[in-house]
């Protein structure tokens, strides 16, 4: 099974930025397969491709990315989501330029000792870039899985099982193409919806079609449904066009993200929100409400926005040190994470 899925891969397998293609003298880079790996991480290819490329020219080396300031790399990650991979993304990247002298570990286990990487993203690097006998289990593998081997246990209950069988068929040659095989398979042809079964490489193997359930599996248990927060954002305008934003704590959610000031967010909001405005001034509520869903809640904002002095003092509720006022050209490129710049569209009418 392993070698006719390689042979399907050595023909159709994807060309992408980070990857060798069969057959070529070069060896990968593990700074690259790294960096694309987190990038991938609840995020689509199409979605990480022009990210990717940006990052590299930015930051060709590892030791480029450690010299970076933090702020410059959330910047660059804002959009992306998920905001705890850019700063990881950062810390493991000091750590392999400062105490492994810009190489990466070799080895599962070393592999899993730095800043954010976690079994799969450490299995990843180890079997494609340096070609250790690893098994990476990403959405993709999973779904291939449970259907070669008509799997009913749902995920994720079905994870150490799926995880077995895939370390099961992995050859103790090319392990990372195989991988990538696999994450290939689950993308072009072993799709969640409408697999193309006709097209399939291993179409004799699959228990899962043979059984008539390619379509339908794996199974997944019900998610409980999301809560909501809700909470309010003021959006102060200076005369000269500059708006006022906020750098959130540097851990938990957005960290170290820029914000619009806000109440906090919770099942209900503030009893009297403007006592969270972050300065005194005319806040007239904008029509509607900013809608924002996070992995594990609902938010929704409503929005004030008012017209203020370049002299105005901050309030004590809008803990200035952690506050700027961004010109508005620079908003493109400033660290704000999608919500908030839902909020900038409403509070600025755009």
């Amino acid at each position: 099974m392993a070698a006719k899925l390689l042979a399907w891969y050595d023909r159709e397998g994807r060309t992408l930025p980070w990857r060798i293609r069969p057959g070529a003298e070069e060896t990968p880079d593990p700074y690259k397969v790294w960096l694309s790996e987190v990038m991938l991480q609840q995020t689509t290819v199409k979605a990480v491709l022009p990210r990717y490329g940006r990052f590299l020219g930015r930051w060709p080396r590892v030791e480029d990315l450690a010299a970076a300031p933090l702020g410059d790399v959330l910047a660059e990650w804002a959009g992306l989501g998920y905001y705890a991979r850019a700063r990881n993304l950062h810390a493991c990247a000091r750590v392999v330029a400062e105490e492994h002298c810009g190489e990466f570990p070799s080895t599962e286990a070393g592999l899993k000792k730095l800043p954010g990487i976690g079994d799969y993203t450490a299995a990843a690097i180890a079997s494609i870039a340096f070609n250790e006998p690893a098994t990476p289990v990403d959405g993709n593998i999973e779904r291939v899985m449970a259907r070669l081997f008509a799997l009913k246990t749902p995920l994720p209950e079905a994870k150490p099982e799926i995880k077995a069988m895939a370390a099961s068929l992995t050859p103790p040659d090319r392990p990372g193409d195989f991988a990538q095989a696999l994450m290939d398979l689950g993308a072009q042809i072993c799709t969640p919806k409408r697999p193309a079964c006709g097209l399939c490489p291993i179409r004799p193997d699959c228990e899962g079609l043979a059984e008539g359930l390619a379509e339908v599996l794996p199974y997944k248990a019900e998610k409980a449904e999301r809560p909501t927060r809700l909470g309010t954002a003021f959006l102060g305008v200076r005369a000269d066009g500059a708006v006022l934003l906020r750098e959130r704590p540097p851990k938990g959610l957005l960290g170290g993200m820029l914000e619009v000031p806000s109440t906090p967010w919770g099942p209900k909001d503030a009893a009297e929100p403007l006592a969270f405005a972050p300065l005194e001034a005319d806040w007239r509520m904008t029509v509607g409400l900013v809608e924002h869903t996070f992995t594990h809640f609902h938010l929704k904002l409503q929005v004030y926005a008012a017209a203020v002095p370049e002299d105005a003092t901050l309030s004590e509720a809008a803990e200035p040190e952690r506050c700027r006022w961004v010109a508005r050209r620079d908003l493109a490129s400033a660290a704000l994470p999608s919500v908030m710049r839902k909020v900038l569209r409403q509070g600025l009418g755009e």
